[in-house]
């Protein structure tokens, strides 16, 4: 693939590309520092948290393929990829304003949902924007560009409830079952700072049409992609993931196991019922469609990419982990309190808010060395490197015991954040197809969800079953998957 014959832009067109990241941060962050919090306010024991998160990654799981795939067939007035970022942007600014006014613990999972979606319909086209407008040779920078503003933006967000509270003066406690006017707050001017952030990066961002990029690869074959799309046996893999969910199902009712485990049997056979769907369209030729195309495309995947899968999928769950677990791990293990309405919990609380935004600042920080390691390692390393670095600051949750001191791991988890938000995106950018960029980078996001429902549906038991029901250890558990991690991008074979 020939992607070197399109413009070189300036630092300042990259910035303009890359400025909507800021703003989609701010509700990315939001979400992971205060859902939890939310959860529990309204009543949520913290065995039950792992599986109200759900809604977030299965709606990344289904959502980021679909507008992947729309936003490659899309072109108008506002281009290919900007109009989704506009339609995010409103619902995403919406759902921000609402979400902390949720009476009762339904409808706050609920909103996690739509909020989660409308992230996804905006950070989706981001990403594939990238590689649309930049040569090989930029492409790295443009991912860690975002990276920055990933890390900046994620700095701000997450300290905002403590910024509420110390700054302000505004409570960050509130009566039984009621959400912090500090939490409220945040949230509004977090959903503003979205909305002017992605609408400067649609005013100021032109994009390639149709036929521009067309041009620009010329050269691109059909042909590999064409052969191995009559190769695959949808079938056999219906009958095996159908199989598979149907055994975990009949063993979690045999042994009357958790209720979590109901989330893996129905991932598995929903995967088998989706494989039989495709077969019966690709029996009756009915192979153009949007639904055929990404299914096909999941299994025609560029090899960088499957070995990615496992480098994704140990990174994601160490991350799912610290971001589900470290409110109820540091409330209940460095302050001593699991009370949501007591002073102890909700300074707590803050303080995770402030360690979020500690290693987000710390990751934008990262975003600018990364390049120099590389250049010096190599990729294959240097994401190595990063990642044992977030595996050492999660394990040291449980030997620090004064919780000022928890900055400092955060170093670690920063390097590891910016690390794992551009390393393999630079990896597997010269394997993509320019004009299957936007569904590639949706079906990508398949491996950073399933260890997401993973976690979501295993975390819980694990801990209760081994660990005494003890949220530090999930962040114990969370380092060992960074190691893991490390392990398997060493094995992944990619283009410099």
């Amino acid at each position: 693939m020939n992607y070197n014959n399109k413009p070189t832009l300036s630092f300042w067109q990259i910035w303009n590309m890359c400025f909507g990241f800021l703003g989609i941060q701010f509700g990315f962050a939001l979400q992971n520092g205060n859902v939890s919090r939310i959860f529990q306010t309204l009543g949520a024991n913290v065995d039950d948290i792992p599986i109200l998160w759900v809604a977030a990654p299965l709606t990344g799981l289904i959502v980021q393929p679909i507008i992947g795939y729309w936003s490659d067939k899309t072109w108008g007035k506002l281009g290919r990829r900007r109009p989704f970022f506009l339609y995010g942007a409103i619902l995403t600014t919406l759902s921000l304003f609402i979400m902390p006014n949720s009476p009762t613990l339904w409808i706050a999972a609920g909103m996690l949902w739509i909020m989660d979606a409308s992230i996804n319909v905006t950070m989706e086209p981001f990403r594939a924007l990238v590689g649309d407008n930049l040569p090989n040779k930029q492409r790295a920078t443009g991912y860690a560009m975002q990276s920055f503003f990933i890390g900046v933006g994620a700095v701000v967000a997450s300290a905002l409830p403590w910024m509420m509270t110390n700054w302000f003066d505004i409570a960050n406690t509130a009566p039984i079952g009621q959400i912090p006017d500090s939490v409220k707050y945040s949230f509004y001017f977090g959903g503003v700072i979205l909305f002017i952030a992605v609408g400067w990066t649609i005013v100021t961002t032109k994009e390639y049409s149709p036929e521009q990029l067309a041009q620009f690869n010329q050269q691109e074959s059909q042909t590999t992609q064409t052969n191995i799309t009559n190769s695959v046996n949808f079938t056999k893999g219906g009958v095996i993931f159908s199989g598979l969910g149907l055994l975990v199902l009949a063993t979690v009712l045999g042994l009357d196991l958790e209720k979590e485990l109901y989330l893996l049997a129905a991932g598995l056979v929903s995967f088998g019922v989706i494989q039989f769907i495709a077969a019966a369209l690709k029996a009756k030729q009915h192979t153009s469609g949007g639904f055929y195309n990404v299914v096909n495309d999941v299994f025609t995947m560029p090899e960088a990419m499957k070995q990615l899968a496992w480098v994704q999928f140990f990174s994601w769950f160490a991350l799912f982990a610290m971001w589900i677990y470290s409110t109820s791990a540091v409330t209940s293990f460095h302050y001593g309190s699991t009370d949501t309405s007591s002073l102890a919990y909700n300074n707590g609380a803050d303080w995770v808010g402030i360690l979020f935004a500690a290693y987000n600042g710390f990751a934008a920080i990262a975003a600018l060395c990364i390049p120099i390691i590389v250049k010096r390692v190599g990729l294959k390393v240097a994401h190595a490197l990063n990642l044992i670095l977030g595996a050492l600051g999660l394990a040291s949750f449980m030997f620090i015991k004064d919780p000022s001191l928890l900055i400092w791991p955060m170093i670690g988890v920063g390097f590891a954040w910016a690390s794992i938000l551009s390393l393999p995106y630079a990896m597997l950018s010269t394997s993509v197809p320019s004009h299957k960029m936007g569904v590639y980078m949706g079906i990508f996001n398949f491996f950073i969800v399933i260890p997401q429902l993973l976690a979501a549906s295993a975390l819980g038991l694990i801990l209760r079953h081994f660990f005494e029901n003890q949220p530090i250890y999930a962040l114990v558990l969370g380092a060992v998957s960074f190691v893991l991690a490390a392990v398997a991008v060493l094995r992944v074979k990619h283009t410099q």
